[in-house]
């Protein structure tokens, strides 16, 4: 791949979260544990988000 532009968006959003995560001098199983939250908010928003889109329909 020439340029992280041409990635796909998770990849490049990947690469901003570990930068700005590697530059913020915090430890790694904080950092495990920090993601995990997101992770679980994310998969809750998707889980959401698919029963509104099967009520609508």
């Amino acid at each position: 791949m020439d340029s992280l532009k041409d990635a796909p968006l998770e990849t490049q959003l990947a690469v901003d979260l570990i930068y700005l995560l590697e530059n913020s001098d915090i430890e790694t199983d904080i950092v495990l544990k920090a993601l995990d939250i997101v992770k679980n908010d994310y998969v809750l928003k998707q889980q959401k988000q698919a029963v509104e889109t099967t009520y609508l329909e």
